[in-house]
């Protein structure tokens, strides 16, 4: 928080975030599909096995947001790499969901 936005108040607050039992497990996804509209990204992650998948969780946030994302993503992946080396690519990446692939609308 800068010292605008904090009135001149140079204290930093704590954030205090629940995390729900039942999101606290995660979910393991080895796909991951990306749409966009003006004002929103949706992130659909999936988990992909034999031609089939499921979604597994849909994540949905403004563009700001997701740039601030993608920046801690990039910083994150540079200090794993550093202390592990190198990421491999394990195939050609695919850009969007490929031919054949639908994503039906919410049952909810």
């Amino acid at each position: 928080m800068s010292e605008a936005q904090s009135g001149g108040d140079k204290r930093t607050k704590e954030l205090q975030i629940r995390l729900k039992e039942e999101v606290a497990g995660g979910v393991y996804a080895n796909s991951m599909m990306v749409q966009h509209t003006r004002e929103e990204f949706v992130m659909d992650f999936a988990m992909v096995v034999q031609g089939s998948g499921t979604i597994v969780a849909r994540v949905v946030t403004s563009p700001a947001h997701l740039k601030r994302v993608v920046a801690a993503l990039q910083d994150n992946l540079t200090r794993y790499e550093k202390i592990f080396g190198p990421i491999g690519h394990a195939g050609e990446f695919q850009a969007g969901p490929g031919p054949g692939f639908t994503v039906p609308p919410s049952a909810e």
